[in-house]
């Protein structure tokens, strides 16, 4: 179709972490995903590949971006930015461990290398159901032997002993090659890795344990940047995480004020933190904040706090809460922790209803598809076709909009207790600022820039963020929610 299926999978130190949705039939996918990685202590890299989802046969690897703890660390506040999508060979894409045992006894002529293949774990997949059927070869001194193949597993056990007549005059070059392949009944078997020991060591010491699979060496290829380039951002952060007891003082110093309100408000811990926060920022230390509250039971006194202050600052009640202030990323970060049980109940049923009527509605007269059977029907003027396509648009908007006003109306009592306890107190935190007759709305604005423009719309913008679908929305779903959240 001159498109692709792409999706995103994210790997550190060769092991799956993290898969995006897959982005239907778009060449310029935008994902917008965000992952938090508890890594290993030492870890070497981590690689992102872009694949193309096929519904028949096996994805198709379109390119990837790899990224060393040392590229990471260097910059403070992480990698941001284009990068262009490396080629992937299969021959290079290794991993897992097999388990060996080498050794020549002393004794007979002529003398015989044994090698007992015990075991492997950790082996790539690659099939379709996400194992492999592994089998071993072995090469030596011009002989090759192999194993059984092992179905559907990526941990094989074959407990095999290959033995080799050894040359005794060639033992000083001769190595032993032991190859891992996955087996396949249709095209070429795919490799797996592969480990190599000169004869002369085995001869003397015996060699048994647990050994690395090695990549195929091959020459690596500039494509030029053919392939695309992803959008990354990427930050690495070291945290040492000590004991409960450690951060009490810090605990009590930013619940001063909450706890102790006759304080003067501009030297409290909170207000400097309010103070010195940037916009880059602003997100992380909201979302450290409710957290704190949330566990110290005092959600809504931080709420509060953070909205007092901000209606103090606040002049002009056409811009309330308008900014991403502290006070507005902490009540959106407290509405997405306490509310998105609450959010899935009421959006979910008229979502997952867009998403299997798969119906087309645009509005914009430059973007509707006006087929050949719908040109044949038109007038000479040119304006029937598209009245019945706005026609029909408007009638399928006003249908699902109809069922999502419904459904968050009639929820009022699946609502959180704690968010409408938070909204309670909002509105009479407005109602203070600006009492007068001319402002009798501001309450009802206030509270609805929350619950309608940052917490109902962008779900229903993008599902997939909200958790409400796996998946990402296709091009005409996706204009379909746009025309909604809009």
């Amino acid at each position: 179709s001159g498109s692709s299926d792409p999706y995103c999978v994210v790997k550190v130190d060769n092991e799956v972490v993290a898969r995006t949705a897959t982005v239907w039939k778009n060449l310029n996918p935008f994902w917008g995903e965000e992952y938090t990685l508890r890594l290993p202590h030492g870890f070497r890299s981590l690689a992102v590949y872009v694949l193309d989802e096929d519904t028949i046969g096996q994805d198709d690897v379109i390119g990837k971006v790899t990224l060393s703890r040392q590229q990471i660390s260097a910059e403070p506040r992480g990698v941001d930015g284009w990068l262009r999508l490396a080629p992937v060979d299969p021959d290079k894409e290794v991993q897992g461990e097999i388990h060996l045992e080498l050794q020549v006894p002393e004794q007979g002529h002529p003398r015989v290398l044994r090698c007992h293949l015990i075991e492997a774990r950790d082996l790539a997949p690659r099939d379709i159901s996400g194992t492999s059927d592994p089998f071993a070869r072995v090469s030596c001194c011009g002989h090759t032997l192999e194993t059984a193949v092992i179905k559907k597993t990526r941990f094989p056990h074959w407990d095999e002993v290959l033995e080799f007549q050894l040359v005794e005059d060639k033992l000083g070059e001769a190595v032993l090659s032991v190859e891992v392949w996955d087996w396949d009944i249709v095209g070429k078997n795919d490799f797996l890795g592969w480990v190599e020991f000169p004869l002369d060591t085995i001869c003397t010491d015996p060699t048994k344990g647990w050994f690395q699979l090695l990549p195929f060496p091959s020459s690596a290829e500039d494509h030029g940047g053919q392939l695309g380039a992803l959008r990354l951002a990427v930050r690495l952060v070291e945290d040492t995480v000590l004991p409960h007891h450690y951060y009490q003082p810090l605990i009590q110093l930013l619940t001063e004020p909450i706890l102790c309100p006759g304080q003067p408000p501009t030297g409290t811990a909170l207000a400097i933190l309010e103070e010195v926060t940037s916009g880059e920022s602003r997100q992380d230390v909201a979302t450290k904040l409710v957290k704190i509250f949330l566990g110290q039971g005092l959600a809504v006194p931080l709420l509060d706090y953070l909205i007092t202050r901000e209606l103090a600052r606040t002049t002009d009640p056409n811009t309330l809460f308008r900014s991403n202030s502290l006070a507005s990323k902490s009540v959106e970060q407290f509405m997405k922790v306490v509310g998105l049980p609450y959010l899935h109940e009421v959006l979910k049923p008229v979502v997952n209803r867009i998403f299997e009527e798969k119906k087309y509605v645009e509005l914009d007269p430059g973007k509707m598809e006006l087929s050949r059977s719908r040109r044949a029907r038109i007038s000479f003027k040119g304006s029937l076709s598209e009245a019945r396509v706005r026609d029909s648009s408007l009638e399928l908007l006003k249908g699902y909009l109809g069922d999502i006003i419904d459904a968050i109306v009639g929820s009022v009592e699946k609502c959180p207790l704690l968010m409408r306890v938070a909204f309670k107190q909002l509105r009479r935190r407005v109602e203070e600022r600006f009492p007068s007759a001319q402002h009798e709305e501001v309450r009802y604005f206030s509270i609805s820039g929350f619950l309608f423009l940052r917490f109902f719309a962008p779900a229903v913008l993008t599902p997939k963020l909200f958790r409400l679908r796996e998946q990402h929305a296709d091009p005409r779903t996706g204009r379909t929610l746009l025309l909604l959240a809009k």
